[in-house]
């Protein structure tokens, strides 16, 4: 009777399980997977690492968080279509909206590129506080609309997963108030379990403790670094009436992007490739500003007031785990985010290419029916498809800085690099190639649309002239 009566237990557990979800890590990506499981599962828990702040603070866990973020219009709509009211809500809350290119000056490695008044391409810039209070407060609150219950557990680490090289059966915890081997550490099961945890993700290790081999990673890092530093203009109505984004190039390897944010503030970030590094001394990165590709953004420092620190940061490899591949994951596992795929930061696709994966996920699951036996590989596979678009033009830019094994191009990808050259210098000064460029970048259209014949013609026949030779202050209507 023991025995049945343990059997019986065991089963109940198991018919719990099937319809439960755990999401590891509770930041952006986590809060939009919960979004997407909304409906096709009757609880979630969250594994929050961290404690969640109080307002619009800056949180220790996120080590990006003190540098700029921007959410491209494809991030945008997969945002609203998941959440709807969080575009505005963020727009609410302060975060700025310009439209490319007219609300943006950017100097390319050929001249400035041209103002025009498109009207396409929203892009929000704000801080990374903003941003996660108001999609997690809008995730939470379609939660608490839905029949699916959340459970957010703060300050609990994710130190393992539970199963077997085949299937994954749930998530071993721990308080973080408490040591390995503490009665705090404990199994949580579930029938799916979804690892947005970020760049820190350990799902290679986790698989090793399965018995599984961890699937194929791809890297290819330009040794790029970046240093942030917030300031306020000394008159407000002195103000720049666009950002200001300064790429570095091989000819000029050092870069700057100045751009507004919540409260009347702008942050300044300055980035280099090996070698080229930006100082986090505050003397040393005024003076950094004056030796990127043009003297712009340094002249408008001269009418602004800093008002932080400087902040730096390192880890800027892109980085890809092939998790869709073919017997990549064990069934009931799911990764998301950056635990999944890692741009290098400096291109703002990170955010946009979550949200992107969650609706993705999300389309899979109303497909499906809900959770079924390969749905997460099937999840899997559209999550990469997703972040397709991001990675080849990541890539793309940063495989000439990169060294060693990244090297490694193919013909094909020489040939896209020196494609995307010209492709970059005619897109600065032609409407039609400019506007084909913005809807890859924006992330609202395939890679394949710069290869149309009409792109192809433009780019490689007509004669590559220059951009303009200082900021444009006329907005052109197309």
């Amino acid at each position: 009777m023991a025995v049945r009566a343990e059997e019986d237990h065991i089963g109940a557990e198991r018919a719990d399980a099937d319809r439960t979800a755990i999401v590891i890590g509770g930041g952006l990506a986590g809060m939009l997977a919960v979004t997407a499981l909304l409906g096709h599962v009757d609880t979630i828990t969250v594994v929050e690492r961290d404690r969640y702040p109080a307002g619009h603070t800056f949180r220790k866990g996120v080590p990006q968080a003190r540098h700029l973020h921007i959410l491209l219009s494809g991030g945008q709509r997969a945002l609203d279509a998941l959440l709807p009211g969080t575009v505005a809500a963020l727009t609410g809350a302060g975060a700025r909206s310009m439209y490319l290119p007219r609300d943006l000056l950017t100097r390319t490695a050929t001249g400035w590129e041209r103002r025009f008044d498109e009207r396409r391409h929203p892009t929000l810039c704000m801080t990374r506080p903003v941003l996660d209070v108001v999609v997690r407060e809008h995730a939470l609150r379609a939660a608490a609309g839905s029949a699916t219950r959340v459970d957010v557990l703060e300050a609990t680490e994710a130190i393992g997963l539970t199963g077997d090289a085949q299937r994954v059966t749930g998530v071993r915890v721990r308080s973080r108030n408490g040591e390995r081997g503490d009665p705090a550490e404990r199994v949580l099961s579930a029938a799916l379990v979804v690892d947005a945890s970020g760049r820190g993700s350990r799902a290679p290790q986790w698989y090793a403790e399965l018995g599984r081999t961890a699937p194929h990673e791809e890297t290819v890092d330009a040794g790029l670094a970046y240093a942030t530093r917030m300031y306020r203009p000394s008159d407000p109505a002195g103000a720049p009436d666009a950002g200001v984004n300064i790429p570095g190039w091989p000819e000029c390897p050092r870069g700057g992007a100045y751009l507004p944010v919540e409260d009347g503030k702008w942050l300044l970030t300055l980035s280099g490739v090996r070698g080229h590094h930006p100082p986090t001394d505050a003397a040393e990165f005024t003076e950094f500003s004056a030796t990127i590709g043009d003297p712009y953004v340094r002249e408008l420092l001269a009418h602004a007031e800093p008002i932080s620190p400087v902040h730096g940061f390192r880890d800027t490899a892109n980085r890809r785990r092939h998790f869709e591949r073919s017997g990549a994951v064990p069934e009931g596992f799911l990764v998301l985010g950056d635990a999944n795929c890692t741009f290098n930061p400096v291109y703002g696709q990170g955010m946009s290419v979550a949200a992107l994966s969650a609706l993705a996920v999300r389309r899979t699951l109303d497909a499906d029916g809900g959770l079924r036996p390969g749905t997460a590989a099937e999840a899997q596979r559209a999550v990469a498809r997703a972040s397709d678009p991001a990675w080849v033009a990541a890539v793309g830019a940063d495989r000439p800085y990169a060294s060693g094994d990244d090297t490694k191009a193919s013909l094909g990808e020489r040939l896209t690099t020196w494609y995307f050259d010209r492709l970059t210098a005619r897109a600065a000064i032609d409407p039609i190639v400019g506007a084909t460029f913005r809807d890859v970048f924006c992330l609202t259209a395939p890679p394949s649309r710069l290869a149309a014949p009409r792109i192809v013609l433009r780019t490689v026949f007509l004669p590559r002239r220059p951009g303009l030779p200082t900021p444009p202050t006329v907005i052109e209507s197309v």
